[in-house]
Order: C-alpha cells, then structure tokens, then sequence
C-alpha cells in the first residue's frame, strides 16, 4: 500500500467529537504544518492527548485559539493563556496527568494493556474517580489507557514503508503515540527508498505508520 499523501488530504481524515493527538513538547515535534492544514476545515469539538498546549499562536496553541479543542488532556497548560482563559470560562474541560502517567497510559493503549498501576498522585485530586489496587502492602492507583483516534506526529525521516528516524529530543511523545492510535500519519522533512534507513536507529516502526506527508 502506498503510504505517502498529500497534506490536503487530512481533511479526510477528520470528523467532529474525535480523539486526536499530536505528539512534541513545547512545540518541539509538534506537526505544525498538519495543524495549519486542520485550521483550514471546519472540524469542532475535538479531544486532544498532548503533553502540553505550547503557547499562543504557536503549535498546539493555535488549535486552542481557533476554540477547535473541547477537552484535553495534558501535563501542563501554565505557559498558554488562552488555554487557562478558556478552562477558567468553562469552555474547554481539562484532564490533568502527571507526565509519566499520560506516557504509561498512552503505552498501555499502544500495548493492549488494561491499565498501569501508579503510587503518583495518591491522596490527591489525581486519584478522584479512580480504582485504588492494594498489591504487596501498597495502594496503586489504576491508570486506564488512552485511545487515541488519530495520531498526528513529527519525524525527520520515513521510508516508504513508513519506518521512522527522530531528530534530538523531538522524539518524545511521537513515539508512544504513533502506536496507541487507530491511525497515524506523520510528517516528515525528508522520504526516502525502502532499505536507507540504517534498522539498528529506526524510532518508529512501520507497521504503527499509515499515512506519510512530506511537509
């Protein structure tokens, strides 16, 4: 199957009340050039799985201005604005995860795993609503995963299988992200052949890979 496509088509792909993630860090990794092309349709009420909304007009954060973000569920909103402006007016609904936490549950999603056990956020608003395991003398908190409907990542390079290759620390979330999605597509800066890309430094597998931009 040929896995690369234009980035016009990504429209295809979205529909209204859909779970979407981007993987980065403070806009490093994020798939800016696919955000911009999300920004041209007209998809509302969406949920996002991110680490973080980036800040104001920039990455993530231009999802959150353009009000295409109903709930989210991050680490940290402190540096965006608007994104604590629309929580604070009630507009968008805020899941807070420990870092780690949202890591494990998006692996667990990615590994067919019921769950993760965690002793982070015992006692605390983190534990509301959830069930407590007692294992060994010790309370866990049961972490369910994160399903995901689409995956929008970055990368530097793809093959055309769609085998990726990270630049530095853009890795990050891209990666557990791309598996625990029904479908992802990645941009990347640059594809190549088949049998180019050394396996022993391939990050992303190509069977978590659909769909491949160039961008």
């Amino acid at each position: 199957m040929e896995k690369e496509i234009t980035i016009d088509k990504i429209k295809d792909f979205l529909h209204d009340g859909m779970t979407i993630a981007i993987g980065g860090f403070m806009g490093c990794g994020n798939a800016h050039n696919i955000i911009d092309e999300i920004l041209k349709t007209n998809v509302n009420n969406l949920t996002l799985v991110a680490t973080d909304t980036a800040r104001d007009n920039f990455g993530i954060g231009k999802l959150i201005d353009d009000k295409r973000i109903t709930k989210l569920l991050a680490s940290h909103i402190g540096t965006n604005k608007e994104t604590q402006k629309q929580v604070n007016e009630g507009f968008l609904e805020v899941e807070l995860i420990p870092q780690g936490t949202l890591a494990e549950r998006i692996r667990c999603a990615a590994a067919g795993l019921g769950g993760a056990l965690t002793q982070t956020g015992l006692n605390t608003e983190v534990q509301i609503g959830k069930e407590v395991i007692h294992i060994d003398g010790k309370d866990y908190i049961l972490e369910k995963p994160i399903h995901i409907d689409i995956a929008f990542i970055s990368a530097h390079k793809a093959d055309k299988a769609g085998n990726l290759i990270y630049k530095g620390s853009t890795r990050n979330f891209n990666v557990p992200m791309a598996g625990a999605a029904k479908i992802t597509i990645v941009e990347v800066e640059e594809i190549v052949e088949n049998g180019i890309l050394d396996p022993n430094f391939i990050h992303t597998p190509f069977v978590y890979v659909n769909h491949i931009i160039k961008a």
